[in-house]
């Protein structure tokens, strides 16, 4: 299947800085971005790489987007005018904005620790990064896996640990759930975080924690694996604001 595949300029970009040579396969496709596979150029030192490429502004729809912009700063002046303005070039900048966020929280969370895909190269409106899987197999969302108790209590685990790291780093996924971690060789993957919040500037933080909280755990306790949602999000959040994580 040649590059032709995905009908949007921004990967030549990735294939003129020879990242990428072929686009192999959709993986998947939601409201927001649609996710390929794609062979990497020999000397990446990776075979594969997933490009994110998010839909036309006109053809995507953050869900409550207000709430997940709230507290974010636009440094350059002439951009954050024309935001505020909502002219056509502002629209643009701002909706063209949740890709470089993505791919800056990745970058902050992958290099703290957190298991999110390896953040390789941004352009405005797509984002390369990991590809998890096997070979050119990718992985399941962990909503299609069926786990013992034991391996249910496990991955909780590994999913806590992971949602603490992130509010360590400030961020909240903000829409956190089954539909996006992937699992993989017993490795749990947090993806798909354009809407991720920062926990010092979004007054709706902690309300969104809770909600990532319970949505994880509430996967988890249906798969056999014991949770207390209501008490570890409020722990957490205990911790975080006496910077005791």
């Amino acid at each position: 299947m040649s590059v032709g595949l995905v009908a949007d300029n921004e990967i030549e970009t990735f294939i003129e800085e020879g990242w990428i040579e072929d686009v192999l396969f959709l993986v998947k496709t939601g409201k927001e971005a649609s996710v390929y596979c794609c062979r990497a150029c020999p000397g990446r030192g990776d075979e594969f790489f997933a490009l994110k490429v998010y839909k036309p502004r006109e053809n995507r729809s953050f869900r409550d987007a207000a709430i997940y912009r709230e507290g974010r700063v636009i440094t350059n002046a002439r951009t954050a005018r024309a935001v505020r303005s909502k002219s056509r070039f502002g629209r643009a900048a701002e909706f063209g904005a949740w890709a470089y966020h993505e791919f800056a929280t990745l970058a902050l969370l992958h290099a703290a620790g957190v298991d999110v895909p390896r953040p390789v190269r941004a352009a405005s409106n797509a984002i390369l990064i990991e590809f998890v899987g096997q070979g050119d197999e990718p992985a399941p969302q962990l909503r299609n896996v069926r786990l013992s108790p034991a391996e249910a209590g496990r991955l909780l685990e590994q999913a806590l640990r992971s949602i603490g790291i992130m509010l360590s780093c400030n961020v909240v996924h903000g829409d956190l759930s089954a539909y996006n971690m992937l699992c993989s060789g017993g490795r749990l993957c947090v993806i798909d975080l354009p809407q991720a919040v920062d926990a010092r500037t979004n007054r709706h933080a902690k309300s969104l924690l809770v909600r990532d909280v319970a949505n994880v755990c509430g996967y988890f306790a249906a798969q056999g694996a014991y949770a207390n949602p209501d008490t570890f999000a409020e722990e957490l959040w205990d911790r975080y604001l006496r910077a005791k994580l």
